[in-house]
C-alpha cells in the first residue's frame, strides 16, 4: 500500500471511531485508574481495554450508519464520503473486539465481565437498536455507571465503587447522550432515527441536558458527605446550569459541557 494511501486510511479510521467520545472515555478511565491506586502498568492495561472497547463501538456505529450518512450527505463521516473502505473498518472493528476481550479479562474476571457485558455490550446495543428507541439514554447510563467498577474491580483486591459514584456516572452518561445528540438532531430526524433526544426536540434537550448533569453534581457533592469541596463543585455547576438555560448561541452547549467536566473531576477526586 502506498504511503499516502496508508496515511489516508489511518486518518479515516481515526475519524470513524468517534474520536471525541472515545478520547473522553479513555482519559476518564486513565484518571480513575491513576486516582484509584493502580500501578502504572495495571492502569495502562485497564485503560487500553476500555480504549479498544470504545474503538469497536465507534467503528460499528459508523458502519451501521453508513447508508444513512450517505443519504444526508454527511461529509464529516469517512465511510460515507469514501475516505476509508467499509471492509477496512469492519476488520478494525473485529480486531478491536478481540483486543478488548483479551485485555478486559486480563484485568480480572469481574472487571472484564463488567466491562464487556455492561460497557461494550451497552455501546453495541445502542448502535444496533436503542439509538432509535425512546430508551436511547439507557445504554449510556449503564455503561457510564459501570466504568468506575471496571477500574475498581481490576485492583489487586477487587471492590465495587460506592453507590453514589455509579449513580453520578449514570447521570453523566445520560447527560453526555443528550449533548452528543444535539448537533445531529435534524439529520437524525431526516433518516428516521427517533431516540429520546429526537422525540423531545432541540429546545427541550438544551435545558434537560444541564439539568441531568446538575443532578449528577448534587449526587457527587452529597455522596461522600457534604464538605467545602462538594459545595464548591455544586456552586460552580449551578452557575453553569444557569448559563446553559439562559444563554444564547453556543454558550448553553459549552456551559453544559462544563458541568460534565466538573462531574468528571468529582468522580476522580471525591472518592
Amino acid at each position: 500500500m502506498p504511503v499516502g494511501r496508508g496515511r489516508a486510511t489511518l486518518q479515516g479510521l481515526a475519524l470513524a471511531c468517534h474520536p471525541g467520545p472515545t478520547v473522553a472515555v479513555t482519559v476518564l478511565t486513565g484518571l480513575l485508574a491513576a486516582s484509584g491506586g493502580h500501578t502504572p502498568s495495571r492502569g495502562l492495561l485497564v485503560t487500553a481495554a476500555v480504549l479498544t472497547g470504545q474503538l469497536s463501538i465507534g467503528w460499528s456505529n459508523d458502519l451501521l450508519d453508513a447508508a444513512r450518512d450517505r443519504a444526508v450527505g454527511r461529509a464529516d463521516k469517512p465511510i460515507a464520503r469514501g475516505a476509508v473502505p467499509e471492509r477496512t473498518v469492519r476488520a478494525a472493528t473485529v480486531a478491536a473486539l478481540v483486543a478488548t476481550s483479551v485485555m478486559s479479562l486480563a484485568c480480572g474476571v469481574a472487571s472484564g465481565l463488567v466491562h464487556l457485558l455492561l460497557g461494550v455490550a451497552s455501546g453495541w446495543a445502542y448502535n444496533v437498536w436503542f439509538k432509535r428507541s425512546v430508551l436511547s439514554p439507557l445504554p449510556y447510563a449503564v455503561a457510564f455507571a459501570a466504568l468506575p467498577a471496571v477500574v475498581t474491580l481490576a485492583l489487586p483486591e477487587p471492590v465495587w465503587p460506592a453507590p453514589w459514584v455509579m449513580v453520578t456516572g449514570a447521570l453523566l452518561g445520560v447527560g453526555a447522550h443528550l449533548l452528543n445528540a444535539l448537533p445531529d438532531l435534524a439529520d437524525d430526524e431526516a433518516t428516521g432515527v427517533h431516540g429520546l433526544p429526537q422525540r423531545l426536540g432541540g429546545r427541550t434537550v438544551r435545558w434537560l441536558a444541564p439539568a441531568v448533569l446538575l443532578a449528577g453534581t448534587v449526587v457527587a457533592a452529597a455522596g461522600p458527605g457534604i464538605d467545602a469541596a462538594g459545595l464548591l463543585l455544586l456552586g460552580v455547576c449551578a452557575v453553569l446550569a444557569g448559563v446553559a438555560v439562559l444563554g444564547r448561541g453556543r454558550l448553553p452547549f459549552m456551559a453544559a459541557v462544563g458541568i460534565a467536566l466538573v462531574n468528571v473531576v468529582a468522580l476522580v477526586v471525591r472518592p
